[in-house]
């Protein structure tokens, strides 16, 4: 395979992926507009790997910008697909953003994929395409009903995949993540929100002092403690799926779909219990109101994935939060540090 031209390439999942992609051998090529990402994260990369890697400050929303990417870059044959915003919360609050952003940035990377003759895709979808599932753990073959507007272009984006694919001969596999947690073992890179929107880069920033409490949205959900219940995975067991999905592209044909967790799941007071044995200190926090778009119940059932891509998650709780804690001790201000 040649280069694979990685969307949202800056961002806290490819910055994973990328380096378990340079490890394996592969060659990349990095877009991403820096919305809601750092060069910082691409420079840490490259220190950590020691390999210089190409950049481009691109938005998919402009399609001649990313005409041009493919054009400097000869010999793209395939994609990894990150690029979207993606805060449950506020796609409620700016659903026409949320649509726009996604949906016709990703538009213009398949027509202009399609122009090139770039026919493999890896596209990183979400479990909240499921929506409240109506039973646990979700399986891929389970009733598709997004809750929320980031889900809705989720979902909308693999319709389009998966209608292309059958048009144009592509072949696509499409991973639907779980709850990315943690950092890289070394604690240079891990997720750097603004805002965190995300339980675990709040309870990580208020374990530090940065912020005062976190806020636990319901306390009524029918779960064993009230509190929502999510399927985590680490961040480099996700990235590692990447790889095995690349590798599978090469004699899967077709779309294929496949759930990356832990078939596991634990609630918000869990985590943030976890959180405490591994820093040592009581994390303030109080219940607040259910938000929009939110569910009680969902994990994954991995099993497929374990067979098809040989791939199964290796991290457990406890290495999942220490090395969140590891990158915000390192890291106090994020990327800024």
């Amino acid at each position: 395979m040649g280069k694979i031209l990685i969307t949202g390439g800056a961002g806290y999942i490819a910055s994973h992926t990328n380096l378990e992609l340079l490890d394996a051998g592969y060659d990349i090529v990095l877009a991403d507009n820096f919305c809601n990402s750092s060069m910082e994260a691409v420079r840490r990369v490259e220190e950590l790997s020691g390999k210089k890697l190409p950049m481009y400050e691109v938005d998919l929303k402009d399609i001649d910008a990313l005409r041009q990417v493919f054009d400097k870059e000869p010999g793209i044959s395939g994609v990894i697909h990150f690029a979207a915003l993606k805060a449950v919360g506020e796609s409620v609050e700016k659903p026409l953003m949320y649509y726009e952003n996604n949906i016709t940035g990703s538009l213009n990377l398949y027509k202009v994929m399609d122009e090139k003759g770039v026919k493999q895709l890896v596209f990183s979808s979400s479990a909240t395409v499921y929506g409240d599932p109506e039973s646990v753990p979700v399986r891929e073959d389970a009733r598709l009903n997004a809750t929320n507007p980031y889900g809705q272009t989720k979902l909308m984006m693999e319709q389009i995949l998966i209608d292309a694919a059958k048009a144009k001969g592509w072949d696509v596999t499409i991973l639907r993540y779980f709850n990315p947690v943690g950092a890289h073992p070394s604690g240079r890179i891990g997720e750097d929100p603004e805002y965190p929107n995300n339980l675990l880069p709040f309870v990580s920033q208020v374990a530090a002092g940065v912020r005062e409490k976190v806020m636990v949205f319901g306390n009524d959900w029918p779960t064993p403690d009230g509190t929502g219940v999510r399927d985590y995975i680490h961040v480099v067991d996700l990235a590692k799926a990447h790889v095995k999905a690349l590798d599978k592209l090469k004699v899967n044909k077709g779309v294929s779909i496949y759930n990356v967790g832990t078939g596991k799941g634990f609630s918000v007071l869990e985590m943030i219990k976890a959180f405490e044995d591994v820093c040592g200190h009581a994390i303030a926090w109080e219940f607040g109101p259910r938000r929009a778009g939110d569910i009680a119940t969902v994990y994954g059932d991995p099993a497929y994935a374990e067979k098809e891509l040989e791939w199964k998650a290796e991290s457990g709780l406890q290495e999942m939060v220490a090395s969140a804690w590891k990158w915000q001790s390192d890291n106090p201000k994020g990327y800024k540090s």
